[in-house]
This record gives structure tokens, C-alpha cells and sequence, in this order.
């Protein structure tokens, strides 16, 4: 950590550093920091070990940037931020650092919440909907505040009126396109019914931001096997017709089923 901190300097030093890392500014490495956390999590989602370690140290040296502008703006220091997680984490584990008892998992994450809001609540003018960044993926986020919602009681009690509440915003979206709506009332109600997809997910205990990667990852492959098949006969997608695309997406939709059997299989399902 000496060796990166001193790199760290050295590339900021106003004589002899980097002419770009000497321009960069908190909002200049925002965009880098959130691509390098993606490809953190692309390298998990492949089980690239090896890549996962090289995304997980881009992913420290931003930490590194931001503590050194800080620094140089007489803010804080990498050890200040050290400190403030170390804390962080015995404050939030008594169980582990305290006397507290925690039997499960569910416990644990039961006062781990509690130990938050006794935080927030110690800040002027909190909301329980605090801590959950704009800069998060919309899906990501509106998860992350329909649980906060949850923790006060306002959620619904079961599956039945989170299916019928999606069931309900199509049928305003249909409404909306039979009466002519503008764009902007149907990018409302259009985040409505993607709001109302997320709160289904969370009931069901899944996460919706990985379900819709999974999603756009079926998307691809079979899309590119269609792409495939019409390139063997010589023509390109845009010279094929919709009909006939469509009978080939079921025969690559086909295609995976043997592979998913055995999977399961495998994995004594």
C-alpha cells in the first residue's frame, strides 16, 4: 500500500507527475470509478479469477485518486479512510467485536440495519430512504428503496397485490397508447411498470439487475446464433424476414434446453 500511495503522489506531483492525472477532479474520475466497478463484476459473472484481480486493483487505485485529491485539498487521507471502514465495521459487528449474540444470518442482518438507522438517525433532517446513491443502476436502486420502504411497514403483505399492481400499470399503458398519450406520460408509466417489475423480483428474493443481465445474456447468444445460421446461407439479418428470425430464435431457444438439462444434471437436480 506505501509503494501505491507513494505511485499515487508521484503521478499527481505538480512538477514532475502525469499531465492527465494532474487534471483529473472528483467528478472527472466518477465515470472511471463505475466502469471499473462493472468490470469487477463482469470478471465474477465469467469466474475470471485472474482478471478478477487485476478489476479488483483498478478498482483500489480509485480509492487511492480520490484520497490523494483529498489529501491535497487538506480533506482527508487514504488512512482516514481506512479508519472510517475499520470502525464502520467493528460498530456494525457487535456480535463479533461486542458482547451481542446473534444466532443467524437473518439476525444479523436484522441489526445491522438497526445499527444504520440509529446512525442516520443521529444526522439533521435523515429519511430512511437515505443512503441509496443516484449514481446506482435504476434497477439496483429502486430495490435498495423499496427494502428501506419495507422496514416501515410499507410494503405489500404477499405476492397476490404485487402481481396484480403490474397487471394494473400495463393496463393504464394501454390506455395511455389507445388515447394518444405523449412521451413523457408514457416514460412515466413506463417507469412505473418497471418499478412495480422490481418490487415482483424482491418478493420473490431475486435480484432484478442480475435477472435482466441474464436477460440481455439469452438476448445475445441466441441472437447471434440467428445471426450465425443466416450468415452459413449467405444473407444478414436485415435481408431476412421477421417470420422467418422468429422461427429461428425458438430453434436457438431449443438449442439450450439440452444444455440446461444437463446442468441440472450435473448438479444432481
Amino acid at each position: 500500500m506505501e509503494r501505491l500511495l507513494a505511485l499515487m503522489a508521484r503521478l499527481r506531483d505538480p512538477e514532475s507527475g502525469c499531465p492527465w492525472d494532474r487534471e483529473q477532479t472528483w467528478e472527472t474520475i466518477v465515470p472511471h470509478t463505475i466502469e471499473e466497478a462493472y468490470e469487477v463484476a463482469d470478471a465474477i459473472a465469467r469466474g475470471d479469477k485472474e482478471e478478477l484481480k487485476n478489476e479488483l486493483g483498478d478498482l483500489l487505485f480509485q480509492v487511492v485518486f480520490y484520497s490523494q485529491i483529498a489529501e491535497e485539498e487538506g480533506a482527508f487521507s487514504f488512512q482516514d479512510v481506512v479508519a472510517s471502514i475499520t470502525e464502520k465495521m467493528i460498530r456494525r459487528h457487535p456480535h463479533v467485536f461486542g458482547e451481542a449474540d446473534y444466532r443467524t444470518a437473518v439476525e444479523q442482518s436484522a441489526a445491522w440495519e438497526h445499527i444504520k438507522t440509529a446512525e442516520r438517525r443521529e444526522r439533521p433532517g435523515g429519511s430512511m430512504l437515505d443512503g441509496v446513491p443516484l449514481a446506482l443502476p435504476a434497477l439496483t436502486r429502486a430495490l435498495k428503496l423499496q427494502r428501506k420502504a419495507a422496514r416501515v411497514g410499507f410494503d405489500w403483505p404477499d405476492l397476490s397485490p404485487v402481481v396484480d399492481k403490474i397487471q394494473e400499470e400495463l393496463g393504464e399503458i394501454r390506455v395511455e397508447l389507445d388515447t394518444g398519450a405523449d412521451a413523457a406520460r408514457l416514460r412515466e408509466e413506463m417507469g412505473d411498470i418497471l418499478f412495480a417489475g422490481v418490487n415482483l423480483a424482491r418478493h420473490l428474493g431475486i435480484d432484478p439487475e442480475g435477472a435482466l443481465r441474464g436477460a440481455n445474456g439469452r438476448f445475445e447468444t441466441r441472437f447471434r446464433r440467428i445471426e450465425s445460421w443466416l450468415a452459413e446461407a449467405g444473407r444478414r439479418p436485415d435481408q431476412a424476414s421477421l417470420a422467418e428470425m422468429d422461427a429461428l430464435w425458438e430453434q436457438a431457444k431449443a438449442e439450450e434446453q439440452p444444455v440446461e438439462k444437463e446442468k441440472k444434471e450435473a448438479l444432481g437436480d
